[in-house]
């Protein structure tokens, strides 16, 4: 399986954000969550949003990565007007 796993410095506007997950639900072969980051095991959580999708292997993620849907989703991100970084894992 690959993760695609986002983190949000700050929580993005709701309504905002919420367009923004639509165009994320249309990449192909993937399933997109998110949700806020209510807490840390020590202090306050470094991040305050958090986002992923989940695709069944490798190839999968490939063949997404290649699509206009999945590069309108990175186009649309920069647009939020909040910081994030995003991760690739492979989860065994």
């Amino acid at each position: 399986m690959v993760r695609v796993f986002i983190v949000y410095e700050q929580e993005p506007d709701a309504e905002r954000y919420e367009r923004h997950a639509e165009l994320c639900r249309k990449v192909p072969g993937g399933t997109f969550r998110s949700g806020k980051v209510f807490g840390a095991p020590m202090g306050e959580p470094r991040f305050a949003y958090y986002a992923e999708w989940e695709f069944a292997d490798l190839d999968a993620f490939k063949a997404a990565a290649r699509t206009e849907e999945f590069m309108a989703t990175g186009k649309d991100a920069m647009e939020l007007g909040v910081r994030f970084d995003v991760h690739f894992a492979a989860v065994e």
